[in-house]
């Protein structure tokens, strides 16, 4: 601040001015770990969301495979019931000519009942294959959750040891850190 000739440096302006070098190694190097601690955390917190986007992505998939499943079963209902009808007319008729075409008919149905059988049933494993990989991918999404969580507590821990300037507090740090980055080499490696 200056006026009438008079002029005051803030401690800021002073560290500006001066080179803004106060050989505090332990600050320094607390700060360059935070940097480099956070730049972890974002590819976590990134693969985190990529791998919970997946998973929604899957259990929409085999959702929609179970409907289309549902609809092949009610389809498969369906011939049934026409199968029974002409094996209830079968039954009923007095003549020949029916009994033929009505024979007919119920294998015709029984053919159709078999490979909507196998289209729903087809069906109906893709969507359980949907299925396990979204639990996969939310197994990941959790793993790349918990790396994440320990990068934060180890930047929480970096911010207190500096403000209090214990050192033994700087150990817990990269404890931390490093549980973070085991956890992140294993949803790296699908673990």
């Amino acid at each position: 601040m200056s006026g009438h000739g008079f002029h005051v440096h803030g401690p800021h302006d002073h560290a500006v001015e001066h080179g803004g070098h106060s050989g505090d190694s332990f600050a320094s190097r607390i700060a360059v770990m935070t940097a480099v601690m956070s730049t972890v955390g974002a590819l976590f917190s990134y693969s985190g969301g990529a791998t919970q986007n997946e998973a929604m992505l899957m259990k929409n998939a085999a959702a929609i495979k179970k409907t289309e499943a549902a609809n092949q079963w009610n389809y498969y209902q369906a011939k049934s019931n026409k199968q029974n009808l002409a094996e209830l007319a079968l039954s009923l008729s007095q003549d020949a000519a029916n009994k033929d075409k009505y024979q007919k008919d119920i294998e015709r149905y029984r053919a159709e009942k078999a490979e909507i059988k196998a289209a729903a049933e087809k069906l109906e494993a893709e969507s359980q294959g949907f299925e396990h990989k979204s639990d996969e991918a939310m197994h990941l999404h959790h793993r790349w959750a918990q790396a994440m969580t320990g990068i934060q507590v180890a930047i929480s821990l970096a911010a207190v040891s500096l403000l209090t300037r214990r050192r033994w507090l700087n150990y817990a740090t990269y404890l931390a850190a490093g549980a973070g980055v085991v956890l992140g080499g294993m949803a790296l490696a699908h673990l």
